[in-house]
């Protein structure tokens, strides 16, 4: 689903991404996972279409993405979520989860206007496809009227999830999903995220440092250390390896 060739970034003289090259398999979950400054994000960035990177390519269901703006990468199935929440505060948690639907709505700028017909009926269409595919799934039906600022942090994210699976991604890129998380929240968290892969089939691509959840949830790891790819592998390869261990996990268990 995703192959990254040779991704280089730089910001003047600092060198964020040195020839990053992985593939994320269809179907599967493969975390990104390194020290703080390693450039997780900013690749997560260059994968969004936020960041051009120097040199590199990143083909996504074998088309280069390289050259487009982060809508046409939405429009072709890629989301994301943040690692700080990045929801609408003063909109509730239907309309915050509904803005992620706008790539697939086909009303025209002059009916959304009217609200009127078409427009109308695709909304309401929308809302009844959210609340049963969506809302139901990841268990927040109850908050779905409720403002986000009036919502405790772990519900936060869950909503960010939400807004996210309203795009109906193909690929679905999670930026620390449970970061300030308890061990319930995360717990939580690290079920819904396999239920996606599971019930809808979603690649999923996912920064995190919480390691119990990586090793538990992931089929395949990348290594970043300070912008180069160190290691990549399976779980227990990842365990294992002497340079990943001294950059990042300490002693091997």
């Amino acid at each position: 689903m995703l192959r990254v060739e040779d991704v280089h970034l730089s910001f003047g003289g600092v060198k964020a991404l040195q020839g990053v090259s992985f593939e994320a398999a269809k179907g599967e979950i493969t975390g990104v996972i390194g020290p703080n400054g390693a450039g997780k994000t900013s690749l997560f960035n260059v994968l969004s279409g936020f960041y051009t990177p120097s040199t590199g390519r990143v083909i996504v269901d074998g088309q280069d993405i390289s050259g487009l703006k982060p809508n046409a990468r939405a429009e072709l199935g890629m989301a994301r979520t943040f690692q700080n929440i990045a929801l609408f505060r003063g909109m509730s948690v239907l309309d915050n989860i509904k803005l992620g639907c706008h790539t697939r709505l086909n009303t025209n700028l002059w009916s959304a206007l009217r609200y009127f017909g078409s427009a109308q009926k695709e909304e309401l269409e929308l809302r009844a496809d959210l609340e049963e595919r969506i809302i139901d799934f990841l268990e927040i039906d109850h908050i779905r009227k409720a403002p986000i600022t009036a919502l405790p942090y772990g519900l936060q994210k869950r909503v960010e999830l939400a807004r996210a699976l309203a795009m109906q991604p193909k690929l679905l890129m999670l930026d620390e999903p449970v970061a300030g998380m308890n061990r319930e929240e995360t717990a939580d968290m690290a079920r819904f995220i396999l239920d996606v892969q599971e019930k809808f089939g979603t690649t999923v691509l996912l920064v995190e440092h919480d390691m119990h959840m990586v090793m538990d949830i992931c089929s395949r790891i990348v290594v970043l250390n300070f912008g180069q790819q160190i290691a990549q592998g399976t779980p227990d390869e990842i365990a294992n390896n002497s340079a990943v261990v001294d950059a990042y996990l300490g002693q091997a268990a």
